[in-house]
């Protein structure tokens, strides 16, 4: 009886004990969740579900996981964008600056040598200079030609030659983008070594942008001083190189594919390469167009390696001036008379 009574004056006090307990534990877990963290921190939140959506997914054996994925809204935006917004761009960049081209051509007609020749060629590029700047632009010709193929050959090409012929032009056509990469990527890294110091800024730059290089200048009487490069011409080189990294950056991300990246940064690298390379062919365009027809003497600089010594005095004529302080004002070094015909 004692034990009976003893316990009935326990259970109340225990009874008591929980329930104290309880109020105090029960209410800090229901704030902090069971694992003392924020519920509302881990729950899903909007994006997330937006991201997950239409995600179609299925079960694989084999160890590469991301084959799982089937599809996800990046890869469709990627899509909508390599087959409708990238040809616009490209298009517009390309047809834009060859329409450009020929009505300055309409305008300005070809830039004419005002003194015409004085009989003296100078030496503007060596042979390892010219090796390294045809070099770089051989292998951006055929980069331009198949890369372009990805993106029109199907709307331009496929329908004058047939799927068959397409098909076989277009694996050769990656094959030779794949590999003459390397020759490009060399090319502007010989040309950066070999140009850098000539392509920095200097006083001269600021009197060239403002007077357009004297490009518009129907007279041809406007030739603002310029050292061996001009403004123009670095602004051409600073875009081939920059450019070129980027494409080359972009391009070893795509030659090993998931390699240093997931899905969605391979979709980025083909963003960069392909908007990169449509603009980097328009302004190559006008940099053929000034180099040949646009410019009586300029092509042959990058094909003998000499010009005109009055042709150098019109559009780099601080830098004839450097040449010229090396002979105590004689002419400059590595001259030669014109020969006869």
């Amino acid at each position: 009886m004692r034990i009976w009574s003893l316990g009935r004056l326990i259970s109340p006090a225990v009874a008591a004990l929980i329930l104290a307990f309880g109020l105090l534990v029960v209410p800090a877990v229901a704030q902090n969740g069971s694992s003392g963290s924020n519920p509302t921190a881990q729950a899903v939140n909007e994006q997330q579900l937006l991201d997950e959506l239409n995600k179609v997914q299925g079960r694989i054996t084999i160890p590469d996981r991301k084959a799982a994925t089937l599809q996800q809204p990046q890869g469709r935006d990627y899509q909508g964008f390599h087959e409708r917004a990238l040809p616009w761009i490209g298009a517009i960049a390309i047809i834009g600056m060859l329409l450009v081209l020929a009505l300055f051509y309409l305008f300005r007609g070809r830039i004419r040598t005002l003194a015409g020749e004085s009989g003296i060629r100078i030496l503007r590029f060596n042979a390892l200079e010219r090796l390294a700047h045809w070099t770089t632009a051989t292998a951006f010709i055929i980069l331009a030609i198949t890369g372009l193929n990805f993106v029109f050959g199907k709307r331009l090409l496929m329908p004058l030659i047939g799927p068959e012929a397409f098909s076989t032009w277009s694996i050769w056509a990656k094959y030779a983008h794949d590999f003459v990469a390397w020759a490009f990527m060399l090319g502007v890294l010989v040309m950066l070594v070999l140009w850098v110091w000539d392509n920095f800024p200097d006083r001269y730059d600021a009197n060239w942008l403002k007077s357009a290089g004297g490009m518009f200048d129907k007279s041809n009487r406007t030739h603002p001083p310029a050292g061996r490069f001009n403004t123009g011409q670095k602004l051409i080189f600073w875009a081939v190189v920059l450019g070129g990294i980027a494409l080359s950056a972009s391009g070893i991300f795509m030659l090993f594919p998931f390699a240093f990246t997931d899905i969605n940064g391979m979709q980025t690298a083909q963003y960069i390469h392909a908007i990169v390379g449509v603009l980097l062919i328009a302004v190559m365009i006008a940099h053929i167009y000034i180099g040949t027809l646009g410019m009586e003497g300029a092509y042959e600089a990058m094909g003998s390696g000499t010009v005109d010594l009055n042709w150098a005095k019109e559009h780099h004529s601080v830098w004839v001036d450097e040449q010229q302080a090396k002979t105590k004002g004689g002419v400059p070094p590595h001259t030669a008379p014109t020969p006869a015909e």
